[in-house]
């Protein structure tokens, strides 16, 4: 069932420039979710950003499909000057499995004020709210998280559904 969708995110590479992945198995036992769309919609801190011009470059190339709220961003702020932003990130379907989805996102830490004790800081990315909308599958779209459904937009569109990750360290 939808409520066994499994969602894991990662941060590929090392230092200051990134590629946090996000991966999203759907619980669909025995089918496919070739009809469902997937999007992730996390909150990154203040510690780290979406560049986007780099984000408006990718998309032009139709590499990723993002919304960056707010849509300015001050690349050279540091994490203390520095405000949280929202990303919602649409997935692909994974070819390698046909209930699954997964998208990477360039993000990019920020510098933090100077410390005596230690050379690192410690970054907490939350947990994403996963949104999915099975709309040409009937079978799928019986599936609920609970009372966590919303309606987006066009009701032709489909209900969207949450699903939650445990948060990561940086």
């Amino acid at each position: 069932a939808c409520q066994d969708a499994t969602v894991t995110q990662e941060l590929l590479k090392e230092g200051f420039h990134r590629d946090l992945l996000v991966k999203v198995e759907l619980g669909v036992v025995g089918e496919d979710a070739g009809g469902c769309a997937v999007a992730a919609r996390t909150r990154l801190p203040p510690g780290i950003y979406v560049d986007p011009y780099e984000l408006a470059s990718l998309q032009r190339h139709n590499l990723t499909k993002v919304v960056l709220i707010p849509d300015v961003v001050d690349v050279e702020a540091p994490e203390y000057l520095a405000t949280d932003h929202l990303v919602l990130l649409y997935m692909e379907p994974d070819p390698q499995c046909s209930r699954c989805f997964r998208a990477a996102l360039p993000v990019h830490g920020r510098y933090h004020r100077p410390a005596e004790e230690s050379e690192e800081a410690l970054v907490v990315l939350k947990s994403p709210e996963v949104l999915v909308c099975c709309c040409d599958s009937e079978s799928l779209v019986t599936c609920s998280f609970g009372e966590r459904g919303i309606t987006v937009g066009n009701p032709e569109l489909g209900i969207w559904f949450c699903v939650s990750v445990p948060e990561m360290e940086l």
